[in-house]
């Protein structure tokens, strides 16, 4: 991989002088763009649990029955001439200990123990030698999935099982070509699954294939392997059907680099429509299996889950609340019941998010 790093590195530094010399008349500059979000929920699990325990084990909206902080998310975008950045920093639970590194490198899971109260959601770089042809370095919100990070790019508050279990963030480069108006190409060269530093050097391999077959669809078959990480093969697709309803669907299949420790494969269905425009219905309905595990010779059978999720969208200028209502049903008693630590198949939350975008 060592080899491969250097050849991708060297055409960058070729492919760069061979267009600084035709770059040298082109100075225009765009304005310093500045977005980002702010959100907050409430969340109420219907076991009644108490003590803030969460019940469902994916991303955000962990808290119970309490008034939550999501985070404020502010990104920076500029270019010159055929150069541009983006800087994408966020404060808060959502960013700080819920998703991202810690500065460290490593994730700090307990909110009393963070040792930064920032992170580096985005920060990369990228030069277009052509309208088709650009390369990208940095670390960068990771191309696989359907769902991300920032609860804006999302129409649920709450995250999908393939979403928690997938790569949230990817540092390396790559090289991006349009081959057509509806065909594009990417591959790069990353660091382990959503690390910094990376200790074993850059060792995974990640490719997508972007089509746009028709107006209004667009599709993504995304890979992304490694001696460290596993291997995860993607699906993400999404159509525009009329102008109201829209339909999207993720799939993924991950396998561990050691076939006994497991993985996951799964399904992810969100079909949405828009009564006007500032309400809009949706539903993710999702299937995810556990892969079976090896330990000392006995395997042990890879858990199945079913999750349904209902969200509402009332937009109100940058204001959106969402509403949601969400039902998860395990194969295994995986769910707490009560209070006392019963066990149970199945697990219910209601919550209601303001996600702020400006």
């Amino acid at each position: 991989m060592t080899k491969i790093l250097k050849k991708f590195c060297v055409l960058f530094l070729l492919s760069f002088s061979a267009s600084y010399v035709s770059a040298q008349d082109t100075t225009s500059s765009s304005p310093l763009q500045i977005s980002g979000s702010a959100d907050a929920y409430y969340k109420y699990d219907f076991a009644g649990l108490k003590g803030g325990v969460g019940n469902i084990p994916t991303s955000f909206a962990s808290e119970n029955n309490s008034v939550s902080l999501g985070m404020i998310d502010i990104m920076l975008k500029k270019a010159t001439g055929k150069a541009s950045f983006v800087g994408e920093v966020s404060f808060g639970p959502r960013g700080q200990y819920q998703s991202l590194l810690n500065s460290n490198g490593t994730y700090d899971e307990s909110p009393g123990e963070v040792s930064n109260s920032f992170h580096i959601q985005n920060l990369y770089m990228t030069y277009a030698f052509t309208d088709k042809f650009s390369m990208t370095a940095g670390y960068m919100g990771t191309f696989v999935g359907y769902e991300v990070i920032s609860p804006v790019g999302n129409f649920n508050y709450s995250t999908s099982y393939l979403f928690t279990n997938g790569p949230f963030q990817n540092a390396g480069i790559k090289a991006n070509y349009a081959i057509s108006d509806k065909v594009g190409v990417m591959v790069g060269l990353f660091n382990d699954w959503n690390l910094y530093q990376d200790f074993n050097g850059v060792s995974d391999f990640g490719a997508q294939l972007s089509l746009s077959p028709v107006e209004g669809w667009s599709a993504y078959l995304n890979v992304i392997t490694g001696p460290t990480s596993g291997t995860e093969f993607d699906l993400t697709t999404a159509y525009q059907l009329t102008k109201s309803f829209k339909l999207g669907l993720n799939a993924a299949d991950y396998s561990k680099p050691n076939e006994d420790d497991g993985g996951f494969s799964g399904v992810a269905l969100y079909p949405q429509y828009a009564f006007s425009d500032s309400f809009a219905l949706g539903l993710r309905g999702e299937y995810f299996k556990r892969k079976d595990v090896v330990v000392g010779g006995v395997t042990e059978a890879g858990t199945k889950v079913t999750a349904f999720t209902l969200s509402g969208n009332i937009k109100a200028g940058g204001l959106t609340v969402i509403p949601e209502l969400r039902l998860d049903r395990d194969s295994a008693e995986a769910f707490l019941k009560n209070n006392n630590g019963d066990m149970t198949k199945s697990a219910s939350q209601f919550s209601l998010a303001l996600v702020y975008a400006f």
